[in-house]
């Protein structure tokens, strides 16, 4: 077995407590992956890809230049079929995990990811399915994060960054250990969603409205007011940052401050180093709340578009919750779907690069995305190419089908309150966000923070009990009338809504002609 692991000696490498970047989001187990050509040549598992290796299909998917189904160890299960010899259609998979081999991939997975450093190693060096399952990079990245938080230096994989941390030298590079018939729909959809490329049919739908030069109120009257996306362009002619956030200014401003990424903080030259070399299924994301207090300039380069400026959030000052994030990306980062926080609306700027969107209204919940009764917890697929894989189609033939568009630098996409979205990056891209409440959408926002398990919803603030309360007390002093004025036009729309028509009162609905009464 490769020997790389000797360093994993040390004492404090024992874990104590399960891994940081487990979710409170509900898992979703991977849907099936379909057949393909069963390959003849014997793989390797390899410590880095090489590259130049030209285009490459699996399954349909054109795969990433860096990435080459020749390098890769694992197998989709439906191979299995379509070999006839027995022998060799055995899956190695079972003989080497002993009594755990009735674990399903995942459980596995779950359960290794329990161990310390050093048993995951020793682990990896008792068969080539525990070396398989031992060296996924998932249960290193979660290892990397709790023990060197951001701390680290990226070397291509987690698992080497791990060895390069603990060591003051770099790993042995190890001869590839020989895997083969090893068949797994789960590791082999994690490789998969991991080294391909977006479909052009993924690209190709743009429905959303777009508009230039439009007056606030005919945004509040045909967009806001009905509560309707649209994307703006012509927005940010004139923020500094489209002509001055480079990477390499961005760097030299921000020297050694750190940012908010997934679990961990780290300076952003780092983190750019990390970008530029992760491989992964689902890269690290910055997302910073506080960049603006951070580092002044990045607050002073930007300016709010004149169809959001009105944000009542702000009346709380200081205990206002969490409204705008800096976000930088690698291509194939980005966010699954989910409803923005505290009933908010939002708009994001795109600065540099691209992102790709899609959006439900609120009454229509994507495929293959399941909210608790309260919406407290979201089951959704583990990558946002796993969704694109398996069920972007679906929807594409619904009646009402999602609003979609790509987003690129100098445009705004406005996202109503309750929409649910995808975003993912297209390109290494860096865009600022802001959630805000106006007027419109004053009264949802009451609506939610009013809830009784609002603790469990309310999220960006440390006081989620009081925070209903506050945000009243607060308008009240500074907009005496305002609530009630916003209930009462609330209050009337929907009764409006539910109130029939002429023709509604004079048509029996059960046999679709019309009814008379004596």
């Amino acid at each position: 077995m490769p020997s790389a692991f000797h360093r994993l000696t040390s004492p404090h490498l024992i874990r104590k407590k399960p891994p940081s970047a487990a979710r409170k989001k509900k898992k979703k187990k991977r849907t099936g992956v379909p057949f393909s050509k069963p390959q003849p040549l014997e793989h390797h598992v390899a410590e880095e890809e090489k590259e130049g290796m030209g285009e490459e299909e699996v399954l349909g998917f054109k795969l990433k230049p860096s990435a080459s189904s020749r390098l890769h160890a694992i197998q989709p299960l439906g191979n299995l079929l379509l070999l006839g010899d027995a022998s060799a259609s055995a899956n190695a998979r079972d003989h080497g995990l002993g009594v755990l081999r009735v674990l399903p991939d995942d459980l596995l997975l779950d359960v290794l990811a329990l161990l310390p450093a050093r048993d995951l190693a020793a682990l990896s060096a008792a068969s080539r399915s525990l070396y398989v399952f031992a060296t996924h990079d998932t249960l290193w990245r979660a290892l990397v994060l709790d023990h060197f938080h951001g701390n680290f230096s990226f070397r291509g994989s987690w698992r080497s960054t791990f060895l390069s941390a603990v060591s003051s030298h770099p790993p042995p590079s190890s001869s590839a250990l020989m895997i083969r018939n090893f068949y797994s729909d789960y590791l082999f959809q994690s490789w998969l969603c991991a080294n391909i490329e977006m479909k052009p049919e993924w690209l190709e739908i743009d429905n959303i409205e777009r508009r230039r030069g439009i007056s606030v109120e005919e945004f509040i009257s045909r967009y806001e007011e009905p509560n309707k996306p649209v994307l703006l362009e012509g927005c940010l002619d004139e923020w500094p940052a489209m002509k001055r956030w480079r990477r390499e200014r961005l760097v030299r401003i921000c020297g050694g401050v750190k940012f908010a990424v997934g679990p961990v903080e780290m300076p952003l030259e780092r983190y750019f180093q990390y970008a530029d070399a992760t491989k992964e299924e689902r890269p690290l994301y910055l997302f910073d709340p506080m960049f603006a207090e951070k580092v002044s300039e990045l607050g002073s380069e930007y300016e709010v578009p004149i169809y959001f400026r009105e944000d009542l959030f702000a009346v709380l000052g200081k205990e206002r919750p969490d409204y705008r994030w800096i976000i930088i990306g690698p291509a194939g980062s980005g966010s699954s779907f989910h409803v923005d926080p505290n009933s908010t609306s939002a708009w994001n700027a795109v600065i540099k690069g691209s992102k790709k969107w899609v959006m439900f209204p609120p009454e229509v919940v994507p495929p293959g995305v399941h909210p608790s009764p309260d919406g407290a917890e979201v089951a959704c697929p583990v990558s946002i190419m796993e969704w694109f894989m398996n069920f972007y189609a679906a929807c594409r033939k619904w009646k009402k089908r999602p609003v979609e568009c790509v987003c690129r630098a100098g445009e705004v996409v406005f996202v109503p309150n309750g929409w649910w979205h995808l975003v993912v990056n297209l390109e290494d891209s860096i865009a600022i966000t802001q959630n805000y409440v106006s007027r419109r959408n004053l009264f949802n926002v009451l609506d939610f923070l009013g809830k009784p398990n609002a603790s469990e919803l309310v999220s960006g603030t440390k006081d989620r009990v009081n925070l209903y309360e506050k945000f009243r007390s607060a308008l009240d002093a500074s907009y005496p009338g305002m609530i009630d004025e916003v209930t009462a036009k609330a209050q009337e729309k929907m009764a409006q809504k539910k109130k029939p028509s002429f023709w509604e009162t004079v048509t029996d609905a059960k046999v679709g002609g019309f009814k008379f009464s004596f």
